[in-house]
């Protein structure tokens, strides 16, 4: 393998870090609120609104329901409009961040219906406010379950950006797409699978780590 490649795979190794990052933030930033909102007005919470829950449950089912590869051609116009461009690195943050929202959502959501009821029950019984409860009680409460949530949504994010390739985005998945099918490099493609399952493991690891870090504490 030429250096030109090792260059390459070196490049892409940063790009798909890169991608992954930002898009897991954004995702969060995004798709956190999301998942409180689903778990507050589902029937029997504390904030219950079945219109508010069919509404954003419907969104969020049906975003999840599309295939990630149909997802980034039809955000194409969107993240030209948002990024200037359809291709490269920055663009599919894009796609991967929209994505990634109802992936967070659902995972937030289950997490805090995890929560064992008596932690409400104590809330209420001081006169807390529900958003107090949400934020003080249930939230603290959830925090192990939405780590080890937060590294399966980070490792699928991972996966998404290998895809990205597809449509011009870069990444491993771009170096495995060019090299490893195009011109039939297969050590490349094998070489750039490896490296995106040692990914995926190392960021599973950590976040069980930290789970049973504060499960600890």
């Amino acid at each position: 393998m030429g250096d030109y490649l090792k260059d390459a795979i070196i490049l892409g190794i940063g790009e798909t870090l890169q991608m992954t990052f930002f898009s897991s933030v954004f995702a969060y930033i995004l798709g956190l609120p999301v998942g409180i909102i689903l778990y507050a007005t589902a029937s029997g919470h504390l904030l219950e609104n079945k219109t508010v829950n069919l509404i954003m449950g419907t969104i969020v089912n049906i975003l999840r329901s599309l295939p990630f590869l149909i997802l980034l051609v039809l955000m194409i116009p969107v993240t030209r409009l948002i990024v200037g461009s359809s291709i490269g690195t920055t663009a599919s943050i894009v796609p991967l961040t929209v994505g990634a929202i109802p992936i967070v959502a659902r995972m937030v959501e289950s997490s805090l219906n995890e929560v064992p009821s008596g932690i409400i029950e104590a809330g209420n019984s001081m006169g807390a406010s529900p958003l107090f409860i949400i934020l003080h009680f249930i939230i603290p409460e959830a925090v192990p379950s939405l780590l080890l949530g937060g590294a399966i949504n980070v490792a699928t994010i991972l996966g998404y950006s290998a895809m990205a390739g597809v449509i011009g985005g870069g990444g491993l998945g771009a170096i495995a797409l060019q090299y490893g099918y195009y011109r039939y490099e297969k050590t490349v493609l094998w070489i750039t699978v490896a490296m995106l399952v040692i990914m995926v493991m190392l960021i599973q690891e950590s976040g069980g780590f930290l789970a049973k870090k504060v499960r600890k504490s």
